[in-house]
């Protein structure tokens, strides 16, 4: 099932053209991931559609009924954290992949490169801004400047920089509420007036969101979509640390043969299905057996010390999902039903930005005002019943055209000219 790319396994003149990859270069076994990921980022945002931004890093709610909690317990072990970090890794195989061809054919990468980071800027931007606050896409294009320091590090010393720009600051967490737990800081009766300044803040701002998502015109959620955005600036850079360790760690799996040609790597595939998997679930039921719900306020080191046990689990996890998936791919029955998945992820951006639209206008007060009444289960079943839809069409929009709509726009401003939008041939398997 997995394809190589056809790129680079020929030597093209150093004065080819920028062209967009075509379909038949494309790394399928990517495409797949890219489908697969696609699902899992929307059980994880669905919830976030109708519930403050400002709650995430909060836990499970304790008020959801029996069903919804423990379905909701499930995603947040198997789902929640893990599926960003595999559209991550997918990032920085993309990076390795256009590198790779733009090495080939001897063009200009870093300009185009940089042109590509900014129009996905442009895309995150009107994400964040106009249609849902929970955009990932600003974090990804700033992380694609800096994937540019990396360009010329030999696979595995981009493989040892993300592990250690990653796994560094989730252990130094780890340290850090570990020594919070064994010498807690004796409770504070009262809060200094500038930290009850900045909860009272914080629970404003809560607020508005609720009103503005729940009740409010389009515009109302405009405004507060952008305070949001510049109150979390801290938090995104902060992020950005974790997201370029996973692009590092993607590029190095693309570029050492592990996703294109998975056979001759079985020891490397093997750690990551039988050791690095069960690890990674072993850390995520240790952090949910010291807490589902964060009282930072309270009980900041038992917060901090969940929270650090499930960073650490997630990655392991997502390489676990990933080995997996690639060896489904390598089966018959798993290449035929992985495979349906090709074309979703091939639109991976357009199907991104139509998930956080039918979010917004199903729950939010300027679309069918659900917010808050839609139970969990019903959530996911809807996400599900939505991915299920996205497949079909996508399938069939790429029977009669060569991209999806966003991808179009974002090539057309990366290569500077209208890319030919007709397919020339129908989509096969």
């Amino acid at each position: 099932m997995t394809t190589q790319v056809s790129s680079t396994r020929s030597r093209e003149h150093a004065s080819t053209a920028a062209v967009p990859v075509a379909a038949g270069e494309r790394v399928v076994s990517l495409d797949v991931l890219r489908g697969l990921a696609l699902l899992g980022i929307g059980l994880m945002n669905v919830e976030y559609f109708s519930r403050p931004l400002r709650d995430m890093g909060q836990g499970l709610d304790p008020s959801l009924p029996p069903v919804d909690y423990a379905l909701a317990w499930l995603v947040y072990v198997f789902v929640q954290g893990k599926f960003w970090i595999l559209f991550s890794l997918l990032f920085g195989m993309g990076f390795a992949v256009l590198d790779e061809r733009a090495r080939v054919t001897g063009i200009d990468f870093r300009t185009l490169y940089l042109r590509r980071a900014a129009g996905l800027m442009l895309i995150g931007l009107v994400h964040a801004l106009l249609i849902w606050a929970g955009d990932i896409l600003v974090t990804y294009a700033l992380g694609a400047v800096v994937l540019l320091w990396f360009r010329d590090a030999e696979p595995a010393r981009q493989g040892r920089w993300g592990a250690a720009l990653y796994g560094v600051p989730a252990l130094a967490l780890l340290l850090m509420a570990g020594m919070m737990w064994v010498s807690p800081e004796p409770a504070q009766a009262d809060h200094s007036a500038s930290e009850a300044a900045r909860l009272a803040l914080e629970k404003a701002r809560r607020a508005e969101e609720v009103v503005a998502y729940s009740s409010g015109s389009w515009w109302d959620a405009v405004l507060v979509r952008g305070r949001f955005f510049i109150d979390n600036l801290d938090e995104t850079l902060v992020f950005e640390v974790f997201a370029l360790g996973i692009f590092l760690m993607g590029a190095w799996l693309l570029r050492s043969g592990a996703i294109t040609d998975p056979a001759a790597h079985l020891r490397l595939h093997r750690v990551l299905r039988f050791v690095a998997l069960p690890a990674g679930v072993g850390l995520a039921l240790a952090s949910v057996s010291v807490a589902v719900r964060f009282d930072w306020e309270a009980d900041g080191a038992r917060a901090l010390l969940a929270m650090s046990l499930m960073l650490l689990a997630s990655p392991l996890m997502s390489l676990g999902y990933l080995s997996w998936t690639l060896r489904a791919l390598q089966t018959r029955v798993g290449s035929r039903m992985l495979g349906a998945l090709a074309p979703t992820g091939r639109m991976a951006l357009t199907n991104y930005l139509l998930q956080s639209i039918v979010g917004t206008l199903v729950f939010y007060g300027y679309g069918l005002g659900l917010w808050g009444r839609v139970p969990r289960r019903w959530e996911l079943l809807g996400v599900v019943v939505l991915f299920a839809m996205q497949v079909v069409a996508s399938r069939l929009w790429l029977s009669h055209f060569r991209f999806g709509p966003v991808e179009w726009l974002w090539r057309a401003f990366t290569y500077g000219r209208f890319p030919p939008m007709r397919a020339t041939s129908a989509l096969t398997p």
